[in-house]
């Protein structure tokens, strides 16, 4: 071996402790960078980072506030921090300190393009927190066709739908409806409220044309056969009110109880009381989930008499016997019994009776709202259609 391939060899190990040496001081570096950094952060971010994690939402304010002060003193950006506050202050229900910060971050010169349409879309939502509706829609109305223009047409459907502006709240759906997202049931529910309202003011061709439009747009939409079944009745058009009502069994037979009532009174005013009464009494006999007991039990009375009525309702209770049909069938049977036996009778229906009123109700599939009255828009989480059609028990 000749003494240049001696030297090659040996090169490496002579130049390993150099390499060593440098990655060692690299490293020393980066971690001098990282620590600097972290003594940059202010302490109370820390401190409202920590409230927050604990779901103390005044300490994370204040110590987030007390860092937007010291970053204002020192004359840094404070843009994400402005923002956060802001949000903070908006959830805690304190809109006049979210509204004057975001007004103050929009006079800020950093504050341009995006930027300019975040703190815009955060003010528009404080207005509408403090109740300021009509502030709000003009901002989101500005937004629209911005970067935060979805969002802010969104929220735009959601004030329309709180004012009861449908013709609006039509026509954004509209826009927004795109793929997947169609907005199909809200859009039916829109036209039905016009077609209700119509119908309270008996302007009847207006009822059935926004109901039929419903229908264009969902043919699923059970409420718009409701309208239209009412809204024939009222003109006396009883073959057309039993073909609305009726078309319900094919749209979604469980709110064929919220028709049952006045599909007998077409029938009745067809001089068909006693088909419509059998049409019920079959409707429970194949969808035994439906709450028309009550109905059929009143419309059996009249026409056949107490007894006939007591023994229609104790067949159809015993094919799905619950709470609802118990207390039906007590009350039925109750001047059957023995004399001794009424009072502690009437006493368990009774006690029957305060248990449904707690544990019957109507409720939204999708937030699990409850309530004894039945609603087509949820209160609580806003969605269409969601409340069950029966009462069930919870």
């Amino acid at each position: 071996m000749d003494s240049s391939d001696f030297w090659l060899w040996l090169a490496p190990v002579f130049l390993l402790p150099v390499f060593f040496a440098m990655g060692w001081f690299a490293a020393r570096v980066d971690m001098r960078a990282v620590l600097k950094q972290a003594k940059a952060v202010p302490v109370g971010f820390y401190k409202s980072l920590d409230a927050l994690v604990s779901r103390n939402s005044g300490s994370a304010v204040r110590a987030l506030a007390e860092v937007v002060d010291q970053q204002n003193d020192a004359q840094q950006s404070t843009y994400e921090l402005h923002l956060t506050l802001g949000k903070l202050y908006r959830q805690r229900g304190e809109n006049d300190k979210a509204i004057a910060l975001h007004q103050k971050l929009l006079t800020s010169p950093d504050v341009v393009g995006e930027r300019h349409d975040e703190v815009s879309f955060e003010l528009g939502q404080d207005f509408q927190a403090a109740g300021l509706v009509d502030r709000a829609e003009q901002i989101f109305v500005g937004l629209a066709q911005s970067s935060k223009g979805k969002p802010a047409r969104e929220i735009l459907l959601n004030i329309y739908q709180q004012d009861r502006d449908w013709e609006k709240a039509i026509a954004l759906a509209q826009e927004l409806s795109f793929g997947d997202q169609t907005y199909q049931f809200e859009i039916a529910q829109f036209y039905c409220e016009l077609a209700q309202a119509a119908l309270y003011q008996s302007d009847f061709d207006k009822a059935k044309a926004d109901a039929h439009q419903a229908l264009a747009v969902n043919r699923k939409c059970t409420r718009a056969n409701m309208i239209l079944g009412e809204t024939a009745l009222k003109q006396q058009d009883f073959q057309a009110a039993v073909e609305s009502f009726g078309a319900i069994e094919k749209q979604n037979h469980e709110y064929l109880s919220m028709v049952g009532e006045r599909l007998y009174d077409a029938y009745d005013g067809l001089g068909k009381a006693r088909e419509g009464l059998a049409v019920l009494v079959g409707y429970v006999q194949t969808f035994p989930q439906l709450d028309l007991l009550n109905v059929i039990y009143e419309k059996s009375l009249v026409l056949d008499g107490e007894q006939q009525a007591a023994e229609t309702i104790t067949d159809l209770v015993r094919r799905k016997p619950d709470l609802a049909g118990v207390y039906r069938l007590l009350g039925v049977q109750i001047s059957e019994l023995n004399p001794a036996w009424r009072s502690d009778v009437d006493m368990m229906r009774a006690v029957i009776g305060r248990q449904m009123q707690k544990s019957y109700m109507y409720r939204c599939r999708h937030c699990h709202f409850k309530s004894q009255v039945f609603f087509w828009h949820c209160p609580a989480c806003n969605k269409w259609e969601t409340f069950t059609p029966n009462r069930i028990e919870v």
